[in-house]
């Protein structure tokens, strides 16, 4: 039911066993490796995968959405995929806390990926805690594309920061922020964003975080020809776009406003098309 389900909405997607091979504690997070075989050839930046969370007699019902990190197709364990996990909920607890060896349910991949350039461009890719995490993979797509890519992390705190050390190997040049001042710069990553993207002359924004970080750098560049692709947080319940409980307003052609599901339209969006102002508000106020 499921697969048939996935192949209507998108057709890389299935379902299948996968095994975790290695699950390290990074900081605040999880580092989660697991094997997924030619699933792999599929996946790009910016999807997600859909886990069954609990085991059998679990009473957790819906599969929980974790974002692709990178994926791999060249190790000893074939394809593999690796996530970035906070454990927060229930369903990410249990997942945290499962040993190498053990199989999982997943569904992948899903939603929109970020846009890959045919040309070699200057990218800037910003992150929000561990929103960071689908932009590893993403750089090094844009980095064999020969693109200079160059990356801006922020979080609260500096234990909330991913991996610092892998983000500096990943990109051309890398500056963190947090509100306390415990690691980088202290501030925002939105902080000095117009100088950043005017001294290096930025085509493209990536990002990927809270959903106010990521209508703050819409609001930035919105003078700009800078393009704004953004990989939404929005509440998921199916993940296949049926409950529509992940809906957010956006601007069609015409100037109306439609409701897309960010399970099926994102999670990679416009930013520039993100009614940013009627987030979280009833359809009604869409009139």
């Amino acid at each position: 039911m499921v697969e048939e389900l996935m192949s209507s909405i998108n057709r890389s997607a299935a379902q299948q066993m996968a095994t975790i091979l290695s699950n390290k504690r990074v900081g605040s997070y999880h580092q989660i490796l697991i094997s997924v075989g030619e699933l792999v050839k599929s996946c790009r930046p910016g999807n997600f995968v859909a886990i069954s969370v609990g085991g059998e007699s679990s009473r957790m019902v819906l599969r929980r959405a974790f974002a692709i990190s990178r994926t791999t197709d060249s190790t000893q364990y074939g394809g593999t995929m690796e996530l970035i996990v906070a454990p927060h909920g229930s369903g990410s607890k249990w997942l945290c806390s499962l040993p190498e060896g053990t199989d999982i349910d997943i569904v992948a991949p899903l939603g929109t990926a970020f846009g890959i350039p045919t040309e070699p461009i200057n990218a800037l890719l910003i992150g929000g805690g561990y929103g960071s995490a689908p932009l590893f993979g993403l750089a090094d797509v844009l980095k064999n594309r020969n693109c200079k890519v160059d990356m801006l992390l922020g979080a609260s705190v500096g234990s909330k920061i991913y991996a610092p050390m892998e983000g500096k190997r990943s990109v051309n040049s890398l500056k963190i922020y947090t509100e306390d001042g415990s690691m980088g710069e202290t501030g925002r990553v939105t902080e000095n964003l117009l100088d950043i993207v005017r001294d290096r002359n930025i085509d493209v924004i990536y990002s990927c975080g809270p959903m106010a970080m990521l209508s703050a750098i819409t609001a930035l560049v919105a003078e700009t020809e800078v393009i704004h692709q953004c990989a939404v947080e929005e509440s998921m319940a199916c993940r296949v776009g049926i409950c529509m409980t992940c809906v957010l307003p956006v601007r069609n052609e015409d100037g109306s406003t439609s409701m897309l599901r960010s399970c099926i339209d994102g999670p990679v969006m416009d930013g520039a098309n993100v009614r940013w102002d009627l987030v979280g508000k009833v359809p009604e106020a869409l009139a």
